[in-house]
């Protein structure tokens, strides 16, 4: 039998009952992503990758930072989506030691599909909360991710 550990920070009720309320749908949003990713034969990390890919250009440098991916196991990473053609890498125009990494058309394409593909299957959960509550839940998600936020940052889309 486990003994019992007290635990380790000082939350309050309050922030224990809203990470109560945050794991599970985090748990459901995951096992979606998860299946969308099986059905396209995509891994968790290539997803996350393609969803920052989706606004930006990031160095291959800051890419595997943000992830927090070896620069090794990043470029492999990299290596099978090219292969693929979903993804280019380019030289950095500030600084040519460097290797910028974005999407390439069909890329873009698939990032399309994964989104439309992901509302459709969350909408289950969105669509039990009326338009101005789905409104107010996106405004407090998004400023929660913010920077500067603890674990602040999109994660991808």
């Amino acid at each position: 039998m486990m003994k019992e550990q007290p635990p380790t920070t000082s939350a309050t009720p309050a922030a224990a009952d809203l990470v109560d309320a945050l794991v599970p749908v985090a748990f459901a949003t995951m096992a979606v992503l998860n299946k969308i990713g099986a059905e396209n034969d995509l891994s968790l990390t290539l997803i996350r990758v393609l969803g920052i890919l989706w606004d930006r250009r990031p160095r291959m440098a800051e890419l595997a930072d943000y992830l927090g991916l070896e620069k090794q196991t990043m470029s492999g990473l990299i290596a099978r989506a090219e292969k693929r053609g979903l993804v280019a890498r380019a030289p950095n125009a500030l600084d040519g030691r460097a290797t910028d990494v974005f999407l390439t058309g069909e890329g873009a394409r698939l990032v399309q599909d994964l989104h439309r593909q992901t509302q459709m299957a969350l909408a289950p959960l969105t669509e039990r909360l009326g338009a101005a509550d789905r409104q107010l839940l996106q405004e407090l998600l998004e400023r929660m991710m913010q920077p500067g936020s603890e674990g602040g940052g999109k994660a991808g889309r």
